[in-house]
């Protein structure tokens, strides 16, 4: 367990406080109008070259396609390095925090996203949305980067064996996120609440997987205490670290 995030509930409790703020809002009516002037914009002003860009680095948030892959390829080889199952359980339970919460969520609020054609498009429990045109809210590609870039972190710091210094802290678990915010809203893939609120749901998800203590262990030269409880080495890493 991470003792820095051990410490304290008060960031996932702020973080759900603003999601529940957030969210309110929305059901009531509040914000429609600014999400609706920033993607009016947005959409607007879309040269090809700026927009298709944009559209290539949303992909950082991508979930299925980019994310899991790559998060699986690192799981297979510290797997394949140490022998353990536990080199497994970053990924494992990952998906299943990820997969049990933006889903439903998702599906449950039914809000369409900014190109959605028909009025009242950025109201929540949309009557005329449903579907995949109905899961906007929060935004599953923010979330994602938050998420899945800290587990990458994770796998990589055990790989490598060291901490990740603080430049490849901030190129892998800030820049992604920043980079998929700004393309998630400029591309109208997602109202600009849907990504704040992804973001409040992707840092109570990264805390959440801090507090794991995962087993996973960072020096090479560390031998288990029993057969059966095999680690992966010294200093542990952890997901929120």
């Amino acid at each position: 367990m991470n003792d820095k995030i051990r410490r304290s509930w008060w960031p996932e409790a702020a973080a759900l406080a603003g999601f529940a703020a957030l969210t309110l809002a929305l059901v009531n009516g509040h914000l429609l109008a600014l999400d609706e002037r920033i993607a009016e914009w947005s959409l607007t002003h879309q040269p090809a070259p700026v927009y298709w860009t944009a559209r290539v680095f949303n992909y950082l948030g991508q979930g299925g396609q980019v994310l899991m892959p790559v998060t699986l390829i690192l799981t297979g080889l510290l797997f394949w390095r140490t022998r353990s199952v536990r080199a497994l359980l970053p990924f494992v339970v990952t998906f299943a925090l990820t997969y049990c919460t933006i889903g439903p969520m998702k599906v449950f609020f039914d809000r369409a996203a900014p190109r959605f054609p028909l009025e009242n498009r950025a109201v929540m429990f949309n009557p005329d949305a449903s579907g995949k045109l109905a899961m906007s809210y929060p935004s599953g590609h923010v979330a994602n980067a938050l998420v899945w870039f800290a587990v990458i972190g994770l796998l990589l710091a055990m790989l490598l064996r060291r901490d990740l210094s603080r430049r490849e802290w901030l190129l892998l678990r800030v820049a992604p996120v920043v980079i998929v915010f700004v393309t998630t809203v400029y591309t109208g893939f997602h109202w600009l609440t849907d990504s704040i609120a992804g973001l409040f749901l992707g840092l109570v998800l990264v805390r959440l997987l801090g507090r794991i203590p995962w087993g996973l262990r960072s020096d090479p030269g560390a031998r288990p205490h029993h057969p059966i409880q095999r680690q992966v080495g010294g200093e542990d890493h952890q997901v929120g670290a």
